[in-house]
């Protein structure tokens, strides 16, 4: 008689977004989660049960997986003695915990960098080691650029602003050139448009996202300055195009700031008056992290001075938002209502890529 295949067990780290692992392999998932999750996709994906379904076509043996959501490092190793594969997006795994996993043949790693993974005992006991490049990372570095394009080129304020009727109410007035000598182009005088070529960014917080900006910057035309706790190598800068600065000097020489940085008490009202005051006259902030990063009485100052060339924001200070925004008054700032990391697609694609490679290695 033939017998029933052991259930895989995959030990993943407690994330929002890792908690799909959960609701499409684990029959264990409660009907709440589930439903949860469908009103959360519902937007982009009115069918996340059949989603779900069809990635279950490729996940293979991992069907019907005990799925285990840890929130420590110490719930982690507890919890690693018969996994068969273990995803984590900020838990560490060190020679210790590989020590305790004997079945473990692969690690997943919700991102890119590897810096809480030992790779190199991992390796030595056979286990492999996989990443993955986050579409929400690439979509916020995308509404960064967006952002910095728009405040650059005022397309906020002259969409639809083409008559001379529609200019004149923002201040511009119709005046033509002389054709007879010159050309004709920005015939309503609007001055203020700038360029991100040869321009500087400041990124503070070179991580996933903060990466993906500088690629982006950098293809730009951009000088990108950076600055963290731990600088990175020569090489990763080189591959970057970004040089190191200490947050003083970005911010004299930054003609855009980007704080890329997690919402902690380390990280709060981070840049406030003074740093405001250390900023180049008329250089923008663009903020797609957490918005406590930069204090909201010093922003308002300095937008109110003139002293800040503009501010663009996602997401708010409050959720939603209010239509009584004092932000909202200035017209060279951008608030979005929290969009940075969409469409939905992102995380679905990334969690079914996700299956599919723990499929591969740990399934057959």
């Amino acid at each position: 008689m033939r017998e029933t295949p052991t259930r895989k067990i995959l030990v993943v780290e407690d994330d929002v977004f890792l908690r799909l692992i959960e609701v499409v392999l684990d029959p264990a998932s409660s009907a709440e989660r589930r439903a949860a999750f469908a009103d959360f996709f519902a937007h982009d994906e009115p069918d996340f049960e059949g989603w779900c379904a069809r990635v279950r076509t490729r996940a293979g043996g991992l069907v019907a997986a005990e799925v285990r959501l840890v929130d420590t490092e110490a719930e982690l190793r507890a919890k690693l003695a018969d996994a068969d594969a273990v995803v984590v997006e900020s838990l560490a795994l060190r020679d210790e915990e590989f020590a305790a996993a004997p079945r473990l043949k692969m690690v997943q790693k919700y991102g890119m960098g590897l810096r809480n993974i030992d790779t190199e005992a991992a390796a030595a006991r056979g286990i492999k080691v996989r990443t993955l490049r986050r579409r929400a990372n690439i979509a916020c570095a995308e509404h960064a650029v967006g952002l910095m394009l728009a405040q650059a080129k005022m397309t906020t304020r002259l969409a639809g602003r083409i008559s001379a009727e529609a200019l004149s109410e923002l201040g511009y007035h119709y005046l033509p050139f002389d054709r007879r000598h010159t050309p004709n182009s920005n015939w309503a005088r609007i001055g203020g448009v700038r360029m991100l070529h040869d321009a500087t960014l400041g990124i503070i917080g070179l991580g996933e996202i903060g990466r993906e900006i500088a690629q982006r910057a950098a293809a730009f035309g951009m000088r990108v300055l950076y600055t963290q706790r731990r600088r990175l190598t020569a090489a990763e800068e080189r591959a970057l195009h970004v040089a190191y600065a200490p947050l003083d000097d970005l911010l004299a020489e930054s003609d855009w700031v980007i704080p890329q940085l997690p919402g902690d008490s380390a990280s709060r009202n981070l840049i406030g008056r003074a740093e405001l005051a250390r900023m180049k006259p008329g250089a923008f902030i663009v903020n797609v992290s957490r918005p406590d990063v930069v204090d909201r009485a010093a922003l308002i100052e300095a937008l109110r001075s003139g002293r800040l060339g503009g501010f663009a924001l996602d997401p708010q200070y409050e959720a939603p938002g209010r239509s009584d925004d004092g932000l909202l008054k200035f017209d060279n700032v951008i608030l979005t209502p929290h969009i940075a990391a969409q469409p939905r697609f992102n995380a679905l694609n990334d969690i079914e890529d996700l299956i599919a490679g723990l499929a591969k290695e740990v399934a057959s």
